[in-house]
């Protein structure tokens, strides 16, 4: 039942009528990596490619949270086939969870069950810092789910990077999914301030609030919904940094484990069913950059 289910696109993950661009695509998950590398470009690595994105890219591109209307934005800036490789220029303008969104979404369409996950990486750095990240979990007949990251699969951007491993089959000692990563700090002793989308001393996004908020991400992806980055429901008053209330801690301590390890189908399915404040109800509040907080009706 649960590799069916993650072999079928999502809404999120359906190239609806652009799924033609398919046709002609390889199967191979290393190869639709590559793929997914090829027409995007992540919105803070322009200088690795000696490329600055035009400010309305930032804009227009960081709220495509469906996958038809990325295929559409990088048609339009060049039609080639998905297979040729684009200049920066022509790339969609997107962060790890797109290069994400576009590989499960490939390897969905090729039959191969595949899934969101997120949580942290300690290979964007070599300061013991565990950066917010979104990989795909794909299923290999004879090893079952391994992660892969996408966002990898061009050497020459990986190595800017601290990355002694296969992108294909990334080791889950360098990176945690968010339960994991929650467990860590809660029941391991490990460093809050080690986690987040940047150090502390980048601003107030890190430690156990931004970890339970990728809990909620990573539980929701479990089930196929997969948001925007920057998607907010469910979450207290509390400022970004602040500790999070007793309750609130409790709820993620009984979370934590059932999106961890190897992760029961049923479990994952009925938490986001019964458990009101994780589950993601029909309108969210996107935070994405420059556009302000608004509210958006999902599909």
């Amino acid at each position: 039942m649960s590799l069916s289910f993650y072999a079928e696109q999502s809404t999120f993950s359906d190239p609806g009528d652009l799924v033609s661009l398919y046709g002609d695509l390889p199967r191979d998950p290393a190869r639709l990596a590559r793929v997914a590398r090829d027409v995007m470009i992540h919105r803070v690595e322009g200088h690795l490619f000696d490329h600055t994105h035009p400010t309305d890219r930032l804009h227009d591109d960081a709220e495509s949270r469906y996958m038809d209307a990325v295929l559409r934005i990088v048609v339009e800036r060049n039609d080639a086939p998905l297979t040729v490789r684009r200049e920066p220029g022509d790339r969609f303008v997107g962060t790890c969870r797109d290069f994400t969104l576009l590989h499960v979404s490939l390897l969905r369409h090729a039959g191969v069950p595949a899934r969101l996950r997120s949580g942290f990486a300690d290979y964007f750095g070599s300061d013991g810092f565990h950066h917010d990240h979104v990989v795909t979990e794909y299923w290999d007949g004879e090893r079952g789910w391994l992660l892969a990251d996408a966002q990898l699969a061009d050497p020459a951007i990986t190595a800017n990077w601290p990355v002694d491993f296969d992108p294909m089959d990334v080791p889950r000692s360098r990176f945690l999914v968010a339960g994991e990563a929650w467990r860590a700090i809660r029941e391991e002793g490990a460093d809050e301030k080690t986690f987040g989308l940047h150090p502390p001393t980048e601003g107030p996004f890190f430690g156990e609030r931004f970890v339970a908020g990728n809990i909620r991400l990573d539980l929701a992806a479990l089930n196929k919904v997969e948001t925007l980055l920057w998607d907010v429901w469910g979450e207290d008053d509390g400022e970004p940094g602040t500790p999070l209330p007793r309750g609130a801690r409790e709820l993620y301590d009984r979370v934590a484990p059932v999106v961890s390890g190897e992760v029961s189908f049923e479990a994952v399915r009925k938490v986001f069913a019964e458990e009101d404040g994780l589950r993601t109800p029909p309108t969210v509040t996107c935070y994405a950059p420059f556009n302000g907080p608004h509210v958006v009706a999902l599909r």
